[in-house]
């Protein structure tokens, strides 16, 4: 596969895909990254990748199967939930990637 390295940055990089997965499921966005990370899937990289894939989904209602699901039972549009959720999951997911990034 291709590597990331030398391309940008890798936090840079997974933050990015987080930012995907909020459009795009995050299982196929995680296994096109396998080949792009020369790292033993047990590194800090892969941990991150799973943050970012997993919480990135949140910023928008259809970025997760959970968030489909609320939308058809609890009829919440895709507008209200963008109007109301999605900065708020922003900022969460980036105050994550801080944490994740200092600890």
């Amino acid at each position: 596969g291709n590597e990331v390295n030398g391309m940008m940055d890798e936090r840079v990089f997974v933050s990015l895909l987080g930012i995907g997965s909020a459009i795009i499921d995050n299982v196929p966005l995680v296994a096109a990254s396998m080949g792009m990370f020369p790292d033993a899937m047990d590194a800090n990289v892969w941990h991150f990748i799973a943050y970012a894939a997993g919480t990135g989904g949140s910023m928008l209602i259809i970025g997760s199967a959970a968030g489909v699901v609320a939308m058809g039972m609890e009829n919440i549009s895709f507008f209200w939930y963008l109007k109301r959720i999605s900065l708020l999951a922003l900022i969460g997911y980036f105050a994550g990637i801080g944490v994740f990034l200092i600890l």
